[in-house]
């Protein structure tokens, strides 16, 4: 099984994100949903979003560095990035979590 198939049919339908990483993308007035898929090895440098990201990993692990430290977030765990804060991620194995950002 592919990391794309990890989802659900009807979420693999949704529109492909179009960004530094594979994701689908569920539209929302006040919110983007992302069906992210990290392939394990993926690394995401030091970056910054205007939204509040809220995200829980479904499968795998997330190694998130934020203010001088890592925190490591697996499946079935919760995490939050808030808008304008300095953030990178690593994903040692295949990974998948399902990210909302939040416009305010």
């Amino acid at each position: 099984m592919s990391l794309a198939e990890y989802f659900p049919e009807q979420i693999r339908e949704l529109p492909a994100y179009e960004g530094k990483f594979d994701a689908f993308k569920l539209n929302a007035e006040s919110c983007d949903v992302l069906f992210g898929i990290y392939p394990g090895g993926t690394v995401i440098e030091p970056h910054s979003h205007e939204t509040d990201n809220v995200g829980v990993v479904t499968k795998g692990v997330l190694l998130l560095a934020m203010d001088g430290e890592t925190q490591r977030i697996e499946a079935g765990e919760w995490y939050f990035v808030p808008a304008g804060k300095q953030h990178a991620a690593k994903f040692p194995e295949d990974t998948a979590d399902i990210e909302l950002w939040i416009r305010r």
